[in-house]
C-alpha cells in the first residue's frame, strides 16, 4: 500500500505526536509499504531515526510572512524555496515564527483552517503540486484536526480517501484566547464531512474529540498509541534510594508543581529516608519562571538537594533516566488524551502513580502497571507514592505487570496492526 502520513513539526522540540508519526511510519515500511512521511511546518525531531522527507510544505517561515504581508502571498516559488529550506526553518524557528504569542498564534490557526480559499491559498496549492509530482498515494492521513483543511484539496485533487488522526489537539486550542478558540471549533466541524474517516489514540480521546468536534462516533477508529521497544530493558529495583520521576514537557499544564507538593507532603512522612525527585523534558524558554517556581516550593521545604531537572534528553539519556526511577508520575492538571510518557516508564518496568483522568486511566487499567489517585490532588499523589515506597515487593509486581502488559498493548506492532486494518478497510 502507498501511504502519504502528514506530520507536524514541533519547532525543535521533540513532541509526541511527532514520535508517534515517526514510529508509525517506520514500523510500516519495515511491513513492505510505501510510506511517505511529509513534515509541514518544521522539520521533526524524535530520538529514533528519523524517516520523514527532508522537504518541509507549509514551511513556518512562509506562513508567518503571509500572514504578516501580503506581499508574500505573491512572491514566485523560486523565492519561497529560501526560506522553506529545513536549515533556515531550523535556524529560526525560536524566533518569530517558532513564537507563542496567543494573537499570532490565533491568526495563524484561522488562517491555516480557511483553506485553499484563504490567505495561505499558496501553499496549499504546493501541497498539492508537490503530491502531484510522487507516486499517487492509496491514502492520505493528516496529522491532526487543526489541519483538517487540507481534506477537501486532497480528496478533489486525488480522489482518494484522507483520513484525519486525533492526538491531543483539544489543549492547543483550549489556549487559544480573544474568540479564536471558539471561531476554530466552529470552523473544524464545518469541515468534519470533508474526512473519510478519523482514528484517535485513546478510547478517551475518541470520546472527547467526537464530542468538541460534532464527530459521529461510528466515524472514527481507535488505534492506540505504540512504542518500539529498542532499548528499554528492566529496571532493577533496590531497597536503596528510592527515585521518583518525572518526564514530560515542563509547562503548568502537566503538573510537575503538583508532584513537587506531593513529594514534600511524601518527606514529611519519611523522615530521614534516602528519596530523590528527578525530572527531564523539554522546556521552553518562556517556562523558566516555572521551573523556577517548582524549585522554591522544595527550596522552603528543605529538600532543594534532593531535586534535579536533567533537561531535554536524547534516546540514549531517557533510557538512562527511565531505567534508574522507581516510579514515574505527570500529575497532568488537564485530561491528557495519549500518555507517551507512561508507555515509555512501563516499557523499562518502572511502574507509575498517576491522576485517574482522560487516557491515563485505560493506560494503567489495561496494564495493571501503576496506581490511579485523585486528580488534582498533591495528598492523594503523596499517599500512592507511599503505599510505593514502603512496599517494595508490591512496586516490583506493579512494575512487572507494566513491562509485560505495555508490550502485550502498547508496542508499535500492535497499532500497525489495527491502522492498517483502517486503511485496507476504506481501499478494498
Amino acid at each position: 500500500m502507498r501511504i502519504l502520513s502528514i506530520t507536524a513539526g514541533a519547532a525543535g522540540m521533540y513532541c509526541g505526536s511527532c514520535f508517534r508519526d515517526n514510529a508509525m511510519a517506520a514500523a510500516l515500511m519495515a511491513r513492505g509499504h510505501d510510506v511517505t512521511l511529509l513534515p509541514v511546518y518544521t522539520p521533526t525531531l524524535v530520538d529514533e531515526p528519523n524517516v520523514s522527507t527532508p522537504t518541509v510544505l507549509f514551511g513556518g517561515i512562509s506562513i508567518y510572512l503571509q500572514q504578516h504581508s501580503a506581499l508574500f502571498r505573491k512572491t514566485p516559488r523560486f523565492l519561497d524555496r529560501l526560506w522553506d529550506s529545513p536549515r533556515v526553518i531550523k535556524a529560526l524557528s525560536t524566533g518569530a515564527a517558532g513564537s507563542t504569542d496567543a494573537r499570532l498564534l490565533g491568526d495563524l490557526t484561522i488562517s491555516m483552517l480557511d483553506g485553499a480559499g484563504g490567505i495561505l491559498s499558496k501553499e496549499f496549492d504546493k501541497l498539492v503540486d508537490w503530491i502531484r509530482a510522487e507516486p499517487l498515494p492509496d491514502v492520505i492521513n493528516l496529522p491532526n484536526s487543526l489541519l483538517i483543511a487540507m481534506a477537501a484539496p486532497l480528496r478533489e485533487a486525488f480522489h482518494r480517501p484522507v483520513l484525519c488522526t486525533l492526538q491531543g489537539e483539544e489543549l492547543f486550542l483550549d489556549g487559544l484566547t480573544g474568540g479564536y478558540r471558539d471561531r476554530a471549533l466552529a470552523m473544524i466541524r464545518s469541515q468534519v464531512g470533508n474526512v473519510d474517516r478519523f482514528v484517535a489514540v485513546s478510547n478517551f480521546c475518541a470520546s472527547s474529540m467526537a464530542e468538541r468536534l460534532e464527530i459521529p462516533p461510528a466515524r472514527i477508529d481507535v488505534v492506540p498509541l505504540g512504542i518500539s521497544m529498542d532499548g528499554y530493558v528492566r529496571h532493577q529495583f533496590t531497597d536503596d534510594e528510592f527515585r521518583i520521576g518525572y518526564f514530560a514537557r515542563l509547562a503548568p499544564e502537566k503538573g510537575l508543581h503538583v508532584l513537587a507538593d506531593a513529594y514534600v507532603r511524601l518527606r514529611r512522612r519519611l523522615g530521614n529516608a534516602r528519596v530523590r525527585l528527578e525530572a527531564a523534558g523539554y522546556m521552553a524558554p518562556s517556562q523558566s519562571s516555572y521551573l523556577d517556581s517548582v524549585s522554591k516550593i522544595l527550596d522552603d521545604a528543605g529538600l532543594a538537594g534532593e531535586f534535579n531537572y536533567r533537561g531535554a534528553v536524547d534516546r540514549e539519556g531517557k533510557l538512562s533516566f527511565l531505567g534508574g526511577l522507581d516510579v514515574l508520575s505527570v500529575p497532568a492538571t488537564y485530561d491528557e488524551p495519549k500518555g507517551m510518557f507512561l508507555l515509555e516508564a512501563m516499557a523499562c518496568g518502572v511502574p507509575v502513580v498517576q491522576p485517574r483522568r482522560g487516557a491515563f486511566t485505560e493506560v494503567v487499567d489495561k496494564t495493571g502497571g501503576g496506581l490511579l489517585v485523585e486528580p488534582d490532588d498533591p495528598q492523594s499523589l503523596a499517599d500512592g507514592l507511599y503505599a510505593l515506597w514502603s512496599d517494595r515487593e508490591r512496586a516490583r509486581q506493579l512494575g512487572q505487570k507494566a513491562f509485560d502488559g505495555v508490550r502485550a498493548h502498547y508496542g508499535i506492532q500492535q497499532s500497525a496492526d489495527k491502522l492498517v486494518d483502517v486503511y485496507e478497510k476504506l481501499t478494498n
